[in-house]
């Protein structure tokens, strides 16, 4: 998976292949035309109640990959960080920005697994302790291969 050119439509219509959904049930839950649903698939962006409404038909938290891509290339930087917890009080709900799935991990593994990456270049442009980068090379590097 490459999380940082996500093309919802596809993965929404490879989710569907996969879960074997009718397109006449697909219909009615979107309350749309089978030609409306064939163009959400070619799409690259759709908006953000389309894809809660997929998320709920197909049982996919498709808002985790853009999640994902956030984690990985807009990393909170450490004087922001600071900044929001010490200075400034949103209304918003704050989360950790710092959580990795095992598809994540996966990921990171796998590009220094294929050279793609150096422990060292991972770990700047991730913002990865060193520690957590060992951790999982220590306890997944089986897992990998």
């Amino acid at each position: 998976m490459n999380f940082k050119e996500i093309h919802i439509g596809t993965l929404i219509n490879q989710a569907v292949i996969e879960n074997k959904i009718e397109l006449s049930r697909i219909c009615k839950f979107m309350k749309c035309t089978e030609q409306e649903v064939n163009e959400m698939y070619s799409m690259s962006s759709l908006e953000i109640e389309v894809v809660l409404k997929w998320s709920k038909l197909l049982e996919y938290d498709f808002f985790r990959l853009y999640s994902q891509h956030l984690i990985l290339y807009a990393p909170i930087k450490k004087d922001d960080s600071e900044k929001v917890i010490n200075n400034y009080k949103s209304s918003l709900p704050q989360f950790r920005k710092n959580v990795y799935t095992k598809e994540m991990i996966d990921y990171i593994l796998n590009k220094i697994d294929t050279g793609a990456m150096k422990k060292s270049e991972i770990k700047e442009r991730y913002n990865i302790p060193k520690t957590t980068l060992y951790k999982w090379i220590s306890k997944y590097k089986n897992s990998t291969k």
